[in-house]
């Protein structure tokens, strides 16, 4: 079953060999066509584009579901699914037994052949466990803080010495975090811990938390991957990383909040997340090298804690964050959470938490995709007020990066370049 949830899912091989049974299936339904049924096909394939387009349309202009614009890519697997979805269809009208055998099979193919489309393009679900919101990451073997490890005079790339049994790559798994103060329904968290920290004498090094998007997984798969990359160029120096679950097994955006709905996850992340690194991992203990990060959902509590806990957090890293807790549905979370009180709620907003205060001494960096319109408006007010409260502010939009895997990936990865010299880890 491990083996199964661990199929991957995207990727060049997987769309070649996808994307060829579609049209396989595809020209099999042309086959022996006549006038007639050609026209009819040509007919029913057209109707059926259009019908997609409208499809798309009205879920993501009219409805807004997704909160996000959807790239072409995306219209184009939808649309070249409703078409082909229609060939399919029209294929059982005065048909041979063959014909409604093919068309039969074929309606679950193109489904799949656009979903793995589709996904491929947002980049997030690697593997059929992620796409089902199942962590396919076994426990990782942690081992006791080292007492021995002092606190270096000046940046660690100084002083560490890599031994030469140290592996090349970092490793990841999972931990069981215990919500001992919150009571927080959290899943398992996904831990990093870099090529430095696996010898026999590691370093003190510095905590990196990051929370994903909402629907996600506490997955280590994105920040191990950047990190891996940085500790290749840096001696195998770089921070140990928890993905922590913010949202809980029941997916919800419960606006990093401590709520009676939701329960108590800002708690949860500030305090017993924190107090579990302390006890389990080898980590510097001042602000300076603590970060506290997400994408999407996970931004905005990125962000919000960050100005919330500025003598716990000296850094952040808001990767195509909202602008405030619940920004896709401000109304209804003035409702359900606040009960009504719109004071309450601008009072957890981090741009009017952050109005009258300096935070001379935090790094932030912002990032958005540079088309996610929406949310490059938020990144651009956040980060403009982070500038105003005296925060040393990145800004970088990620060419055409959307609100996918690409927005992502290169969000970490302008985040350590402006981290590591902050953290130590490199000149």
């Amino acid at each position: 079953m491990d083996d199964l949830l661990k199929l991957e899912i995207s990727g060049p091989v997987v769309m070649t060999i996808a994307g060829a049974t579609g049209v396989v299936f595809f020209l099999v339904l042309f086959l022996r066509p006549s006038a007639r049924w050609a026209l009819t096909a040509i007919i029913a394939i057209v109707a059926a584009a259009l019908l997609g387009w409208l499809t798309v349309w009205i879920i993501e202009d009219v409805m807004d579901v997704f909160h996000v614009g959807l790239t072409p890519r995306v219209w184009f697997w939808a649309i070249a699914c409703f078409g082909a979805l229609g060939l399919s269809v029209v294929s059982f009208r005065h048909s041979r037994a063959w014909r409604k055998v093919v068309a039969a099979v074929s309606i679950p193919v193109f489904v799949l052949v656009a979903g793995l489309g589709i996904n491929t393009e947002f980049g997030l679900n690697k593997t059929l466990g992620s796409a089902l919101g199942i962590s396919t990451e076994g426990a990782i073997q942690l081992n006791k803080p080292n007492p021995d490890a002092s606190i270096p005079a000046g940046p660690l790339w100084q002083s560490w010495k890599p031994p030469a049994t140290m592996p090349s790559k970092g490793k990841v798994g999972t931990q069981v975090i215990p919500a001992t103060a919150s009571g927080f329904d959290a899943r398992p968290a996904g831990i990093y811990l870099p090529p430095a920290a696996l010898t026999d004498n590691p370093p003190r090094l510095p905590l990196f938390v990051l929370m994903m998007g909402q629907p996600g997984l506490p997955d280590p798969q994105y920040v191990s991957a950047a990190l891996d990359e940085f500790a290749a160029k840096n001696n195998g120096l770089a921070p140990i990383a928890i993905v922590a679950d913010q949202i809980g097994p029941d997916e919800n955006d419960n606006l990093c909040l401590d709520t009676a709905k939701y329960g108590n996850v800002e708690k949860y992340i500030n305090e017993d997340v924190v107090n579990w690194a302390k006890a389990n991992l080898t980590i510097l203990p001042d602000r300076e090298h603590w970060t506290i990060a997400g994408y999407s959902n996970g931004g905005q509590c990125a962000i919000s804690f960050a100005v919330k806990y500025p003598k716990m957090w000296g850094n952040v890293v808001d990767i195509s964050g909202e602008e405030f807790p619940g920004a896709e549905d401000p109304a209804g979370n003035l409702a359900t959470i606040f009960g009504g009180n719109q004071a309450d709620y601008d009072a957890q907003k981090p741009i009017n938490i952050m109005k009258g205060k300096q935070f001379p001494d935090t790094t932030a960096v912002f990032t958005v995709g540079s088309d996610d319109v929406t949310y490059v408006a938020a990144a651009k007010a956040v980060s403009a007020a982070a500038q105003a409260a005296g925060m040393t502010v990145t800004y970088y939009e990620v060419p055409n990066g959307g609100h996918v895997g690409l927005a992502l990936n290169a969000g970490l990865t302008k985040g350590f370049e402006v981290l590591y010299p902050r953290l130590g880890l490199s000149r």
